[in-house]
């Protein structure tokens, strides 16, 4: 087993040390771990000071003058244009079903008439207008990266660049995937078989697996997870495909901090990437031990809705790889800045990839702006029903990786006769 080098010299020296001078040692020891926490916090919010969005390409007011949300058979585009004719589109999240009022009612009359170059303030505003801040999560996150994809579609045709080239320098042309798997409930053996499906379709070179149970599976032979699946399937993945696969571990928040180390030991063992949600997302210092105790990278922030929520998770050690999901965080400004707090905390980012006609080309764009990308960023396939040509790239994985679009914006051209099946929802 391997030994926590912070926690195996910590122990050592208070072993060596008398009672008194042991509680004297440990106070300072606390204060100075108060003072390095406050010096970090320090530096984040300069980094969250910091504008994301290019302002000073756009030498003229980009002003809103209609934003569109348009709906076909439950699914949805968004449609901005802006006071001198340019147009910007976004494919929203599929959840958008339930969450079109929240779009309409308390976001859509707020941009409107706004600069777009402002687009910085205007996302941080958006938490503020009609008390938005109580819609926390998906809820909010949602409706506002909707809204914030096609801006920032509309600024890169504006500008000729891509949406990358507009939050800041282009790091990754090509992003590298892992292939994200399910069948949590499945027995291993048809959860395998599936697994080599899946990486058989698109010759993946990284693959994240599910370990435990979800949070909601706590009655019956669920209250462990299905009874000795992780302890099976996590050597077997291993021995199945050989030591130059990478492999990672998401748990979603399924254990207990006991439990989340116990499994983060066995993943060690057979050396796994990183361990994904060990605890309730929210379990801030539940999660901080648990990356404590383990040598392996914790990883989180898919569910996360808070940029102080992040910036106490950087602080505090608690992540060593940060996940915001570019949908339910609100769009790719605010995801960045969690990406510049942990770079400036030498932390890396991969963003979880959540639902969406098009979220695996949000996905990479972000990617490519990434100074701190982690190895592998989340992959769920190709398949989508949205209608488009994409110019300057494939858009399919080879040899593990994705070209990102080069064209100005999203970079695709979306089928006229796709687009005007959609009605605008009034």
């Amino acid at each position: 087993m391997k030994i926590n080098r912070r926690k195996f010299i910590n122990t050592s020296l208070v072993a060596g040390l008398g009672s008194v001078y042991t509680s004297c040692g440990s106070q300072n020891k606390i204060d100075g771990q108060g003072r390095a926490v406050e010096q970090r916090y320090r530096v984040l919010d300069e980094v969250l000071a910091q504008p994301v969005l290019k302002k000073e390409l756009f030498p003229d007011p980009v002003i809103i003058s209609s934003l569109e949300l348009l709906r076909y058979n439950d699914r949805f585009l968004c449609r901005v244009r802006s006071a001198d004719g340019a147009e910007g589109m976004s494919v929203s999240h599929s959840d958008m079903r339930t969450l079109y009022p929240i779009f309409k009612d308390c976001l859509q009359p707020f941009f409107l008439q706004k600069d777009a170059r402002e687009l910085d303030l205007i996302l941080e505003k958006a938490f503020i207008y009609r008390l938005n801040f109580r819609y926390s999560g998906r809820a909010l996150g949602i409706p506002l990266a909707t809204i914030e994809f096609a801006i920032l579609d509309m600024l890169g045709r504006i500008a000729g660049k891509s949406m990358g080239q507009l939050l800041g320098a282009i790091h990754h042309p090509e992003v590298t995937v892992y292939q994200a798997t399910e069948y949590r409930e499945k027995s291993v053996e048809e959860s395998l078989e599936l697994i080599k499906r899946d990486v058989a379709e698109y010759n993946a070179h990284a693959v994240k697996i599910k370990v435990g149970g979800l949070m909601f599976m706590t009655d019956d032979m669920y209250a462990k997870g299905p009874v000795g699946r992780t302890e099976t399937i996590i050597p077997l993945i291993r021995k199945t495909f050989g030591d130059d696969m990478f492999l990672y571990a998401d748990a979603n928040g399924f254990y207990p901090v006991e439990e989340a180390i116990r499994v983060g030991r066995l993943l060690e063992t057979y050396n796994y990437g990183f361990f994904e949600e060990p605890v309730h997302f929210d379990w801030y210092e539940e999660t901080k031990k648990v990356a404590d105790a383990l040598d392996l990278p914790v990883a989180g922030g898919e569910q996360e809705y808070s940029l102080h929520g992040f910036r106490w998770l950087i602080a505090n050690d608690g992540l060593s790889i940060v996940q915001p999901d570019t949908y339910y965080f609100g769009g790719m400004i605010r995801s960045l800045k969690v990406a510049r707090m942990a770079e400036a905390m030498g932390k890396l980012c991969t963003p979880h990839m959540s639902g969406g006609g098009l979220g695996y080309l949000y996905m990479i764009h972000f990617v490519s702006a990434l100074s701190n990308a982690s190895a592998h960023h989340e992959f769920k396939g190709l398949r989508t029903h949205v209608q488009f040509e994409c110019p300057t790239s494939t858009l399919q994985v080879e040899d593990g990786k994705i070209k990102v679009p080069t064209g100005p914006g999203l970079g695709i051209d979306f089928d006229p006769d796709f687009v005007a099946k959609h009605e605008p929802l009034t």
